[in-house]
């Protein structure tokens, strides 16, 4: 199969999923097209049956902003065209989806049909979606993709009501658990526990709806509590100047470390001891997936998608969002008792392998192409 894949190629969730996708199969033995802007940061480098399409935006004074929903409508139409791609893919809904239903029109004037499966990551719905600027795009372009996923079904929720009739398949995200597991490197954790501490790690973008400050409150609190206790905070955004101003003012700072964005990051899950997440919206969660493959119970916000990955009470901790006494209390509890942390670790590791390992989401992936495909043809 001849697949065209889409998706922002930056630092963050959905392009994260998109890409490890794309290898994924390729790896199962399909051609897989990526049609960007820029190389994803996850595929590193071109491998067998990968190929990469760049999307060229041309800044003409005529345009004070350049039209990339455009410049991508043009690449997808050619790519679809010259490499006789059999299905389209697109992670998130503007300008991809949209970009695709526009191509899937020109391409039609020529006698081709191309099926598009458009992937809802979170914001796209959350945010964008219920921009009154953005509705009527948003709501067109998932109307009119052939097949819609979402990554929980929470989102699917969420998306479905009002102008958004769609048929919405949940495939949840993955990862691979033969990389993301515990392979901790002693000497790295040494250096950064020399006295044999224990260490809390939160990985994000550190946009305020991450609540990334919360992270310094709990952890200054434990440390008041009598723990030997190291934070890692992976990642980097806007409100790492305010964790950091935090810190110092608690003084708390010569104990926390700030590591900006990492890859791998499963070297850091490996020598962690709690993940916390206390996110203020989460559709799906993967940092937390990741950790967990990793053998890291979670501590997180009973929001959104996360209840469906993270079990209260079994792989980790849900506290309800704000509340820094019941994040604090949950990793007090994984600090002082050891069985309880053995118990927890180990049933997160073996939920992300039974169920949300890639050899189990895949397969969902070929077999929804394989339906779409199929109405696609009797449709026309």
């Amino acid at each position: 199969m001849k697949i065209g894949i889409t998706c922002y190629p930056v630092y963050g969730g959905s392009g994260v999923v998109a890409t490890e996708l794309g290898k994924a199969l390729a790896a199962r033995g399909h051609c897989v097209h990526f049609i960007a802007y820029s190389m994803p940061f996850r595929l590193g480098h071109i491998e067998e049956n990968i190929r990469f399409h760049e999307v060229n935006v041309n800044a003409y004074p005529l345009f004070e902003y350049p039209p990339y929903t455009l410049n991508l409508t043009s690449k997808i139409v050619d790519v679809v065209k010259y490499e006789e791609l059999d299905i389209l893919h697109m992670h998130y809904a503007i300008p991809h989806a949209t970009s695709a239903v526009l191509a899937r029109q020109i391409l039609a004037k020529e006698g081709i049909r191309i099926p598009i499966v458009t992937t809802l990551h979170g914001t796209d719905i959350t945010i964008v979606g219920q921009d009154p600027s953005f509705a009527p795009v948003v709501n067109y372009s998932i109307n009119e993709s052939d097949g819609v996923t979402a990554v929980s079904d929470y989102l699917r929720r969420e998306t479905l009501g009002g102008d958004i009739t769609a048929d919405i398949e949940v495939i949840p995200n993955f990862i691979d658990t033969t990389r993301f597991r515990r392979h901790p490197k002693e000497h790295f954790k040494q250096a950064l526990c020399p006295n044999g501490e224990r260490l809390l790690v939160h990985v994000s973008n550190f946009r305020p709806v991450k609540r990334a400050v919360e992270v310094v409150e709990v952890f200054h609190r434990l440390q008041q509590a009598g723990h030997g206790i190291k934070l890692l905070l992976v990642g980097d955004g806007p409100d790492r100047a305010a964790c950091e101003h935090r810190a110092r003012e608690l003084g708390a700072y010569d104990d926390v470390r700030f590591l900006g964005k990492q890859e791998p990051v499963e070297e850091i899950l490996s020598i962690a001891d709690i993940f916390l997440m206390p996110s203020g919206s989460e559709t799906f969660g993967l940092a937390a997936l990741e950790a967990m493959a990793c053998g890291v119970p979670v501590i997180a916000s009973e929001i959104g998608g996360l209840p469906e990955l993270v079990i209260d009470g079994e792989t980790g901790f849900l506290c309800e969002l704000g509340d820094i006494d019941s994040y604090t209390s949950a990793c007090d509890q994984l600090l002082k008792d050891d069985n309880l942390h053995q118990r927890m670790a180990k049933a997160s590791r073996d939920r992300a392998v039974n169920m949300f390992d890639e050899s189990i989401i895949i397969p969902k992936y070929e077999s929804y192409y394989e339906q779409v495909m199929e109405r696609a043809t009797l449709a026309v």
